[in-house]
C-alpha cells in the first residue's frame, strides 16, 4: 500500500488523465482526484499554489499528474514550492524510502530506473503507460486559483489550415540547417503538394522562425505519419549504453 495519492487531472474526460487515475489506482492506496477550476483561465503558477496547497492539507504520499505540457509544467511548480524533485515520463514507480522509478528517456528509445528522495513523491504519468480507465465527474474534487498577477484578457485561436500536425501521414520538417523563417517556403511548398503538414524543431521555434505549435518532438506534438522527411535538422542515434547505477534524485 503507498497511502494516499492525489492526482491531478485536466477533466474527467481527458484520456492522459484518466491513464494517471488508472497509474495511480494500480500503486494502491486511496486515490483522490484534483482539478482547478478554470473560469479565470490556465494560469499554471495559480494552478500550482492551489495544488500546493491541496498536498500540504492532505498530506499525500504520492502526487501524480498526466505527462502532458500542462501536467508537466504544474507539478514542477509544486515541486519548486514543495522543494522536493520532479520525476517525469515515469512509467512505475515503487514507493519506499527511498521511492523508486522508472522512466522514459531520449525520447523512448530507453527507461532508465532512479531512486527519488523525499516526500511526497512526484511524478508525471508517461503517456500511454497504461490503458485510460473512466472516471466520474462527481468523484473530482475542484481547487479554487485565484491570481493576482496573471489575468486572462483575451482569448485566440490559431488558424490552421490543411493537414494537422498530430494526424498527419506525411511530415516534413525543418530545422535550424533550413536557415530562416522564409526558407521554410519551400517545405510548406513540398507539404502542400504531399498532403502533409509543416513541422520544425524546438531549435527554429526558440529563434521565433516557426510557432509552438509547429514543434515535433517531445517538448511538441508527438506524431506518427507513415512519412516523415527532416530538412536541415541534425540528430544521432542514442547508442546502447552499458549499465550504470541507479541515478538518485533529491
Amino acid at each position: 500500500m503507498s497511502g494516499t495519492i492525489l492526482v491531478f487531472i485536466e477533466h474527467a474526460g481527458d484520456e492522459l488523465s484518466q491513464q494517471a487515475v488508472a497509474f495511480a489506482r494500480a500503486l494502491g492506496g486511496e486515490v483522490h482526484a484534483v482539478t482547478v477550476d478554470s473560469g479565470g483561465g490556465y494560469a499554471p503558477a495559480a494552478w500550482a499554489r492551489a495544488l500546493t496547497g491541496a498536498v500540504e492539507e492532505r498530506g499525500p504520499s504520492i502526487v501524480l499528474a498526466p505527462g502532458t505540457e500542462r501536467g508537466t509544467k504544474i507539478l514542477a511548480h509544486v515541486a519548486a514550492a514543495l522543494d522536493q524533485p520532479l520525476a517525469a515520463n515515469c512509467v512505475s514507480v515503487t514507493p519506499g524510502d527511498p521511492a523508486s522509478v522508472t522512466r522514459v528517456r531520449w525520447g523512448g528509445s530507453l527507461l532508465e530506473e532512479a531512486r527519488v528522495h523525499g516526500s511526497p513523491v512526484l511524478a508525471t504519468v508517461a503517456q500511454h503507460a497504461v490503458g485510460a480507465e473512466p472516471l466520474e465527474a462527481g468523484a473530482i474534487a475542484r481547487l479554487e486559483a485565484a491570481d493576482d498577477v496573471v489575468a486572462v484578457t483575451e482569448r485566440g485561436s490559431t488558424a490552421t489550415a490543411g493537414v494537422s500536425l498530430a494526424d498527419a501521414d506525411v511530415v516534413v520538417s525543418g530545422g535550424r540547417g533550413v536557415g530562416s523563417a522564409e526558407g521554410f517556403a519551400v517545405i510548406e511548398e513540398l507539404a502542400e503538394l504531399l498532403g502533409g503538414a509543416v513541422g520544425c524543431s524546438r531549435a527554429v521555434t526558440s529563434a521565433g522562425w516557426r510557432p509552438h505549435s509547429d514543434q515535433v518532438g517531445q517538448t511538441g506534438t508527438r506524431v506518427s505519419p507513415e512519412i516523415y522527411i527532416a530538412c536541415g535538422i541534425s540528430g544521432a542515434t542514442p547508442r546502447r549504453r552499458r549499465s550504470s547505477p541507479a541515478p538518485t534524485m533529491r
